[in-house]
């Protein structure tokens, strides 16, 4: 993928860049709805009024790494025996609708993968993941400097 920041993006419209996640996810073999890159992760944030950022990394990834401002945050998994949050459904609903589109944050974009599937096998139709993840993968000396939203020159504050 490339490692473009934001400034270098070209704008697209909702609609295409809601294609291409399809586009993308089925590609992948994706059980939910797109999978997102971070910056139309953040283009829908600012152009679609139904679109919802939900952080689902943990309260001490939170803490330590830095978080999304004006994201929603329900843990998916909880530190330190990273066993799924029994309360995350409960937690999720009180904050967002079945007509939202649902777009899920991790460290990675690992466990918003199996998060979106979870979700869209509990009936959500509108689940999206964003690919990269907060902080990305690691490059060889183990960093995570490569990719992700904060390499990408997105919203974020520590």
């Amino acid at each position: 993928m490339s490692t473009a920041t934001l400034e270098e993006i070209e704008v697209q419209t909702v609609a295409d860049i809601l294609e291409q996640a399809r586009d993308r996810a089925r590609a992948n073999g994706a059980r939910y709805r797109g999978a997102l890159l971070p910056h139309e992760a953040w283009q829908l944030l600012q152009s679609e009024s139904r679109a919802r950022l939900v952080d689902i990394r943990s309260a001490e990834e939170w803490a330590l790494i830095g978080t999304v401002p004006g994201a929603i945050q329900v843990q998916w998994k909880l530190y330190p025996d990273w066993e799924r949050n029994p309360r995350f459904l409960d937690e999720l609903e009180a904050q967002v609708s079945s007509d939202n589109l649902i777009i899920l944050l991790c460290r990675s974009g690992v466990r918003s993968r199996e998060a979106a599937e979870w979700l869209t096998r509990e009936g959500y139709n509108d689940v999206f993941n964003v690919l990269e993840g907060f902080e990305g993968d690691k490059n060889e000396a183990g960093q995570r400097v490569i990719a992700g939203w904060k390499v990408r020159g997105l919203p974020w504050s520590h």
